[in-house]
Parts: C-alpha cells; sequence; structure tokens
C-alpha cells in the first residue's frame, strides 16, 4: 500500500516543524509519481468527526482520509485547514498531504461502539477522498466496507474519476444502505478548469464518471460550486454546462456562488492576478464585506440559473441538512421532507466544498 524506500530523513527540509510535532506521524515519503508532493503518513486516532451542534455546517458526521489535496484548486475553502501544523494554506496545502494509513480499522472499530447511532456521514466535505493519492494508498474501499457493514448511510462527494475503481463496492453498499453520490463540476471551460484546478481530472472525465455511476444503478449529482462571478456565471456557459449535465445521465443539480475566506482569498486573488488581472477591482468590490458575494449578486444568480436547471430536467437535488450532500434516503422518502432547496439556503448554510 506505501512505498518503499523513499522515505525522507529527519533532516530533510521536507519535514516541516510542525508536522515533527506530531506523535502519530510514522513517516514522510517522496516518490517520482507525484513529483512536487510529499505524503505524511500518519497514524489516526479517530476516523468519524462530530461536527459541532452549533456549527452551521449541514452535516453531523465526517471522516476525512487525507487533510491537504492535489486538486490545488485555487478556491477550496479548506485550505486554511492546513494551518494547524503550520503549514501555509496555499502551496503546502497542495504539496503537503497528510495520509491516515490506518484510518479504515480506527474507523471500524469506532462503528462497532454500541453507543454508534448509524448516523448518515459526509466523505468529501473537507479534502476530497478521492485525490490522486488515493490510487495508491486504497484508504476509501476499507471505509465503504466499514460503513456499509456496520449499517451506516453515506455520501461521497468528490471530484475524482478514481471514485470508478470502487462503484462495484458502492453498488454492493447501496444494497445494504443509503449511499449517495455527488461529482464536483463547476467549470466547463477546458482551458479555464486547467488553470483554476490545475490536479483535477477533465470536466469531460467527471461527467464519464457520473455516466458510470448510473450505469451501476447509483444516483450521482452534479454540485456546480463554486459558480464563479464574471467568469462562469454567463447564461450560455451555465445552460451549456446543465446541458452536459443532463446528458451525463446525473440525477440533479446543486450550485453556489464563490466563497472567499480569509486564507484562500489571498491565494485566490493571487491567481486572479495573474491570470484575469481586468478582473481583480470587480472581486475586490464584490468581496470587500466579507467572504460571501453580496445578496444582490446570489439573487441575480439565482434568477438566471434557477429556470435552466428546471428546463434540463435537474431540479430533483435537496440539501442533506445531515449530509451536505444531495438529500439521504436514510433521512425520510419524501425528497423535499426537511430539506432546503439549495439556491434558497443562506451563505452560511450552503453546502462548504472544496
Amino acid at each position: 500500500m506505501r512505498w518503499s524506500g523513499q522515505e525522507l530523513g529527519s533532516e530533510e527540509s521536507a519535514a516541516l516543524p510542525g508536522l515533527a510535532k506530531l506523535s502519530n506521524l510514522v513517516r514522510s515519503v517522496q516518490t517520482p509519481e507525484f513529483a512536487g508532493i510529499t505524503f505524511h503518513e500518519v497514524l489516526a486516532k479517530s476516523a468519524l468527526n462530530r461536527v459541532p451542534g452549533a456549527s452551521a455546517m449541514p452535516f453531523g458526521w465526517t471522516i476525512n482520509p487525507y487533510r491537504g489535496c492535489s486538486h490545488a484548486c485555487v478556491y477550496c475553502f479548506a485550505r486554511s485547514t492546513h494551518e494547524y501544523l503550520d503549514l501555509d494554506s496555499g502551496r503546502d496545502f497542495d504539496s503537503q498531504i497528510i495520509v491516515k494509513v490506518n484510518v479504515a480499522e480506527v474507523l471500524a472499530k469506532e462503528l462497532a461502539r454500541p453507543s454508534w447511532g448509524a448516523h448518515p456521514v459526509a466523505l468529501g466535505t473537507n479534502t476530497d477522498p478521492y485525490q490522486r493519492a488515493e490510487g495508491r494508498y486504497r484508504l476509501m474501499p476499507g471505509i465503504i466496507a466499514a460503513l456499509a457493514d456496520s449499517g451506516t448511510p453515506f455520501s461521497i462527494l468528490t471530484k475524482g474519476t478514481l471514485l470508478r475503481r470502487d462503484l462495484p463496492l458502492l453498488a454492493e453498499a447501496a444494497a445494504l444502505v443509503p449511499v449517495d453520490l455527488a461529482m464536483s463540476i463547476a467549470i466547463f471551460d477546458d482551458e479555464l478548469q486547467q488553470t483554476v484546478e490545475p490536479g483535477t481530472p477533465t470536466t469531460s472525465a467527471r461527467l464519464a464518471t457520473v455516466t458510470a455511476a448510473r450505469d451501476h444503478g447509483l444516483e450521482c449529482s452534479v454540485f456546480m460550486m463554486p459558480i464563479l462571478p464574471h467568469l462562469t456565471d454567463t447564461r450560455d456557459h451555465l445552460d451549456s454546462a446543465l446541458a452536459q449535465i443532463r446528458a451525463s445521465g446525473a440525477t440533479s443539480v446543486l450550485y453556489s456562488a464563490l466563497h472567499l475566506r480569509p486564507g484562500v482569498k489571498e491565494w485566490f486573488m493571487q491567481w486572479l492576478a495573474r491570470a484575469r488581472p481586468e478582473l481583480v477591482p470587480r472581486y475586490e468590490e464584490l468581496y470587500a464585506a466579507g467572504p460571501y458575494a453580496p445578496k444582490g449578486y446570489r439573487r441575480w444568480l439565482a434568477a438566471k440559473i434557477a429556470p435552466l436547471i428546471r428546463a434540463h430536467g435537474l431540479e430533483r437535488g435537496t440539501a442533506a441538512p445531515s449530509t451536505g450532500a444531495v438529500r439521504s434516503r436514510a433521512l425520510g422518502s419524501t425528497p423535499g421532507a426537511g430539506s432546503l432547496i439549495a439556491e434558497e439556503l443562506p451563505p452560511e448554510l450552503q453546502p462548504t466544498l472544496f
């Protein structure tokens, strides 16, 4: 599962000070297959993360097998989480990846506790469980098996086409528990997509993964998140995107406008200054008052995209309060009961995605 002969010595510069403080750090690994990326293998003490009840997050329990993400999306909301280990939210987030190598084993033990109530669990709400490293570490099959065997419903949100590897396993799990899948596809301009999300699979590859999930009998929604003001919010872009999503067989669409938290905003604005400097003043104005686009912009976007979603027959998606993905069947059989359509959610309750 892990590489041999690629360990970094304790004197190497990649063994960063914050990581050296970890009592559960096993080793740091580099390999030519992942040039410029260091994997820091740790032994997780816990797998299930309970979201505080007072949190605005629309899910209650999460699992994050990785910290940091080689997808390198310039807008990723989770960037600031890297700072807890003295890693920066920019380049380090993209290249210093924490891998919880024993997460499946720890999870199985936690799910076996009598106190576990089989609450829905969300994966992909922080960093992507199907980023490239998953092809080598193969943490997700054990996680899926543990959740299904314990009767725990779960959702997966990803940009990763590695999801296709586990579709047979997910189909088996779906026979035992509710399983909800969502593919994150924000940009349908190939050149822009590779600039904004340089480590991700192409849009066409992700759409093909949606089709593959549907071919396995699994429902799969698409999260058009985030929509980038003045870049991906034209009617032509949105209409073309929704037509492609519909053609892929996706069951529904959720969307939200870009939000830029501290630590993320600085990194995004550096990219914008390089790629589209003429838009910098517009973004500075839009996000001057806080991390969310102004209400006026969000209403304008809703008025533009909501009719298109309906026209393409993709409005069935509702956001589940416990998972943040399309509403889990574990929460009730009536699609709209107790849930909110994404565009109606206030910003602080919208699904917060990478």
